[in-house]
């Protein structure tokens, strides 16, 4: 068979977009509650600033402008004493006396402005302190009803259809989110409970004519008189019947997968993979492809049919896209971080690192078209992908140096 020359490998993808930098402090989250808190704060603090400003500059002039110095003439001898101004006591004559006494009054005003601006300042940091905290408070007082908007998101994402915010108080934007939110909810459990009703009727409708169909041909075929051309046909016609049912599943598998597994059960991964190994040992030995590796208990919780159909894909894909001499196909499964590991790699063809996204589209295979392949229907990374994104793992494909792939599913444990 001439197969096609694979295009030169190209380099990965990276992993990080350059256009994106790294946050300068990454363990500090700036909230909206937190943001709120500095504008509320920090308008009160420029608001304090200001005033203090103004009462300041008014209280100076009105001392300045209300405050008369006293002209003293003595006359004969005096002994002058005070405790407030005691430079009086050094004055000569009438002039020295009144040029003390104004030293004096102006130092005393002027450290009564500054005795002002100190506890001014002091009352400012207390108030701006109980006016962040304060700001905190309402903030998130203010910002409640986005919380439980986002829990019942929350909820929803994890296929709970079912739950409504059913927000009550005043008529506000906040209220309107809510409805309009609930309204939204509304519709997705409506479409959701169609696209579940449309996906069990179209499995009997879809399944009954294939299953008949298939059950004449054995019938047909079972026939030791039947002519030679007639076997022939009904071979060919019973492997387009077994693509079609083929097809069929997998429509199904991939409209089921697509959501959360609502009831999950202890699977061990490798039994798992033991199984599908079983599965596809006499297509590999067809082939000519050794199927190897050491496989370690991992216990996840989920559906053990779906697991079962990840392992059977990868370890299907891995067999029939492989090289014709000397090909192998390795799983392996292990616990690596708290999760779950099952890694399928293999032989085969030099795949771009640029087409490894398109593998897993449903249809889409490597360098061949949608129809007239015998190595599966185009449904099968789809439909594993599918399922690990329905139990909380994913699925990681990377070209292998040689050729071939190497297909890594994460599950939590």
């Amino acid at each position: 068979m001439k197969t096609t020359p694979a295009p030169p490998a190209a380099p990965p993808k990276p992993s990080w977009d350059p256009r994106q930098p790294e946050p300068a402090f990454p363990w500090i989250r700036s909230t909206i509650r937190i943001r709120l808190t500095l504008l509320y704060g920090g308008m009160f603090l420029i608001a304090g600033i200001l005033l203090l400003s103004i009462i300041y500059l008014l209280t100076a002039q009105a001392l300045r402008d209300g405050t008369a110095y006293p002209d003293f003439q003595i006359s004969g001898p005096a002994d002058l004493t005070s405790h407030q101004c005691p430079s009086i006591e050094r004055a000569q004559n009438n002039d020295q006396l009144n040029t003390l006494l104004r030293d004096c009054m102006s130092n005393q005003r002027q450290n009564a402005l500054n005795d002002l601006l100190n506890r001014s300042l002091l009352a400012l940091v207390g108030l701006s302190v109980i006016a962040f905290a304060f700001g905190y408070a309402m903030a998130g007082r203010v910002l409640s009803p986005l919380g439980r908007i986002t829990r019942t998101a929350r909820r929803v994402a994890g296929t709970d259809l079912t739950r409504r915010i059913e927000m009550d108080g005043p008529d506000d934007e906040l209220k309107e989110l809510a409805d309009t939110f609930d309204e939204m909810l509304d519709r997705l459990e409506r479409a959701f409970t169609a696209q579940q009703r449309f996906v069990a009727n179209a499995s009997h409708e879809l399944r009954t004519p294939l299953a008949i169909n298939r059950t004449l041909l054995e019938v047909h075929l079972s026939d030791p008189g039947a002519p030679v051309e007639l076997q022939q046909l009904g071979k060919t016609l019973l492997a387009t019947n077994e693509r079609s049912e083929q097809l069929v599943e997998g429509l199904l598998l991939l409209a089921r997968s697509d959501n959360q597994i609502v009831e999950r059960k202890p699977v061990d991964i490798a039994e798992v993979a033991a199984r599908a190994l079983d599965q596809a040992r006499g297509e590999a030995q067809d082939k000519g492809v050794e199927l190897r590796g050491e496989r370690m208990p991992a216990v996840v919780q989920g559906n053990g049919v779906l697991l079962e159909r990840i392992a059977l894909n990868l370890v299907q894909n891995a067999v029939r896209y492989n090289v014709a001499d000397n090909g192998w196909v390795e799983v392996t499964t292990d616990v690596q971080h708290g999760q779950a590991v099952l890694v399928v790699s293999n032989t085969g063809p030099v795949v771009p690192a640029y087409e490894i996204d398109n593998l897993f589209e449903p249809f889409r295979r490597l360098r061949t078209e949608r129809t007239g392949s015998d190595k599966g229907v185009g449904l099968g990374l789809s439909i594993a992908r599918s399922v690990a994104r329905a139990h909380g793992g994913r699925i990681i494909a990377e070209p292998r140096e040689g050729g071939g792939l190497v297909m890594r599913v994460t599950l939590p444990v």
